[in-house]
């Protein structure tokens, strides 16, 4: 198959992400939806783990077999397994020390914005003729007034982004490598497989925006073009994975970043499970769990009954 075509593939199976990008802008959402929403993401996130480590395993489980019959020695296991390791390490501790960084830099951004209100207000109040008294209180009032940081949703909603993303370039190199082999019919199989399950991970993604609220408890409701910013950023790379597994093959290179991603969506599961359990709502959380593990099985069933 050629690689126009093969490119044709790889962007009808990433770009069904933006079927679940309506959830993120449901305006004032019950709380009861919010925590089941969420739930539903980390279901579906859950099972995004066990198919990603799973793919990441099999290079090391065969290897292992091969050692086992005496067709091979301990070496390429070794180095599979360090790749792995590697991976989910980077994967997961990368966005734990990123998060850190985000959140230092918000807060020291913060504080620049109120010691700059609070200069501006005395100016203010100097050249209106106040005294000195009114110039204290003038600048108590306005150093309340800070620029609003991006969200907390916001950020997980960019970190679930970029875990899938991580993943789904691994599913199209999967695509480019069976197409550029010609086996047509496997490629488009995957396709449709990989197609469903992007429907799924596009509700991911945007399932915490649901729970995004001002102080004032209204909801922040993302505009179309930050949806769309997200959905590239966890759709593209299936798009480029198929670029890329049409030029060469690189087992190593797929066990990396299927390690990649089962790191960075550990860190987001952590951070959504988190937020469920504040709410109290453990009958919530099961039902959503339950929900979006079937929801990823049945996805990955069309792919599985194909013997692909």
């Amino acid at each position: 198959m050629g690689l126009g075509e093969t490119l044709i593939l790889g962007l009808i199976a990433g770009v069904t992400i933006v079927f679940g990008l309506p959830i993120g802008r449901l305006q004032r959402p019950a709380p009861t939806l919010r925590i089941l929403l969420n739930s539903v993401a980390v279901g579906v996130l859950l099972f995004l783990v066990w198919d990603v480590l799973s793919a990441a395993w099999e290079p090391i489980d065969s290897a292992l077999g091969s050692v086992h019959d005496g067709h091979g020695g301990l070496g390429k296991a070794i180095g599979y397994g360090a790749l792995f390791a590697a991976g989910l390490s980077v994967g997961l501790l990368a966005l734990v020390l990123w998060e850190r960084y985000l959140g230092d830099r918000i807060a020291a951004m913060s504080r620049g914005r109120r010691r700059t209100e609070a200069v501006v207000a005395v100016e203010a109040s100097e050249s209106s003729g106040g005294g000195a008294g009114s110039n204290v209180v003038t600048a108590t009032r306005e150093t309340t007034v800070v620029s609003r940081p991006v969200s907390a949703a916001r950020r997980l909603a960019l970190l679930i982004a970029i875990g899938i993303g991580l993943h789904n370039f691994a599913e199209g190199l999967a695509i480019g490598q069976s197409a550029a082999r010609s086996e047509v019919a496997l490629a488009t199989l995957l396709v449709i497989g990989f197609a469903l399950h992007n429907a799924t991970e596009g509700f991911g993604i945007v399932a915490p925006l649901a729970a995004d609220l001002d102080e004032d408890g209204v909801a922040r409701v993302p505009s179309w073009p930050y949806l769309l910013g997200l959905a590239l950023i966890g759709g593209g790379p299936t798009f480029l994975g198929t670029f890329v597994g049409h030029g060469f093959t690189s087992e190593p290179v797929s066990v990396v970043f299927l390690t990649l991603a089962a790191g960075s969506i550990i860190y987001v599961i952590t951070q959504l499970v988190g937020l469920a359990a504040k709410a109290k709502r453990s009958d919530l959380l099961a039902y959503g769990l339950l929900i979006g593990i079937v929801a990823g099985f049945l996805t990955d069933a069309i792919v599985s009954a194909a013997g692909a």
